[in-house]
This record gives C-alpha cells, structure tokens and sequence, in this order.
C-alpha cells in the first residue's frame, strides 16, 4: 500500500476544537442573565460528577471553561429608569410600519427569537440613548425608526 493512503492515527483526520469565543468588551448582565449563567455552570458542573468517555469530557471542559470565565466576569448592570433606551430595557419602535419590541440584554441572555438582543448589537447600538418620540435612522430600514415605548426590565 502507498504511503499516501495510511494514516498514523483516527484523529489526524479531525478538525480541531477550538476554545469557545469570549465577546469583547464588558459582561455586562440583568438579574434573569446572572441567573442563567449561573444554572449553566451548575449544570456542567453535575456533568462532570458523571462517568464521561474521554471526548465527552474534553467538551464539558470546554463548555466549563467558557462558563467559568462569564460567571466570573459578569457585572450586573444598574436597573435602568426607562426613560432612555439602555441596556435593560424594553424598546418598542416602528420599523417600516411594523411594530417591534426588543429587550436590550447581556450577549449570553440574548435570544433573537425571543425578541432579546444583545446590548452590542448594530441595532441595539444605534437605539441607545433615544427616547419616546425619537427617529433614528438605520441602515436596515427604509425609514427612520420611530421609538413609540420604553420600559425598563423588571429585576
């Protein structure tokens, strides 16, 4: 058999694993995000009281480090007073004659589906700062955004 068709090893093969991407910036979070960190790093740490096969392992470590470093990171952002977009807050806007309301939360809170966007997101950034009444353009529309509601986040 040529040399070109052996392998020394089964992992030659295999693309590497990569360490879990920490957003830049600050960790910023709500009660409900600390909350929920917290519960992932509890639950990775009843993984590994389990007996795990050697690759299992290798990414519950994975995923501890990750967690780890964000629990231990997070600061817990001041309540906001919904008078202002913020992080924190509930925005509700008109986008191209359709009504949208997000929340402005932590990066590892956020969840497009469920209308929660992270506070660093092109969006989110360029809402910051606006009040009820204010048009703020932006790229992804075709017309100014026209903030209609805010409320600040229950804690």
């Amino acid at each position: 058999m040529s040399v070109a068709f052996r392998r020394e090893c089964d992992e030659e093969h295999l693309e590497p694993r990569f360490e879990l991407p920490i957003p830049p910036g600050p960790n910023l979070v709500t009660k409900r995000g600390l909350d929920q960190i917290q519960a992932r790093n509890d639950q990775i740490d009843e993984t590994l009281q389990r007996l795990l096969t050697v690759e299992e392992r290798k990414a519950v470590l994975r995923d501890a480090r990750y967690w780890r470093q964000r629990l231990a990171s997070a600061r817990l952002a001041l309540p906001a007073d919904g008078h202002a977009v913020a992080f924190g807050t509930r925005v509700t806007f008109i986008r191209d004659c359709q009504t949208v309301t997000l929340e402005l939360v932590g990066h590892d809170e956020s969840d497009p589906a469920t209308n929660r966007i992270a506070f660093t997101a092109p969006l989110a950034r360029v809402l910051i700062g606006a009040e009820v009444g204010d048009e703020i353009d932006f790229a992804g529309a075709n017309q100014p955004l026209l903030v209609t509601e805010i409320a600040a986040l229950p804690v």
